[in-house]
């Protein structure tokens, strides 16, 4: 299994982590608290994405131009189930 594949695999178990959490400490409303862990989720997985590809520059030998669309996959994948989450929250 590829690298990305993984870091991706891990975004999305930290997305459920988050929403766990969030639900479980949501209160009265758990629709609030997994929508507070969804964009808490968001900025957490942009320094997790941001330190795969500081990893990738300095320590596998990439450059930053051949790092940088992989960035924007292993961000954008996670992020957008995120944001599918937040959208199907609030419709209901």
């Amino acid at each position: 299994m590829s690298h990305t594949v993984k870091v991706i695999a891990g975004g999305i178990v930290l997305l459920a982590l988050c929403l766990l959490i969030g639900r479980w400490i949501g209160g009265a409303t758990p629709g609030a608290g997994l929508a507070t862990a969804a964009r808490v989720f968001i900025l957490l997985w942009l320094i997790a994405a941001g330190l795969n590809m500081w990893a990738g520059v300095a320590k596998a030998g990439y450059s930053v131009a051949e790092e940088a669309p992989i960035f924007l996959v292993v961000f954008a994948i996670p992020v957008a189930v995120a944001l599918l989450v937040l959208w199907r929250l609030s419709r209901g």
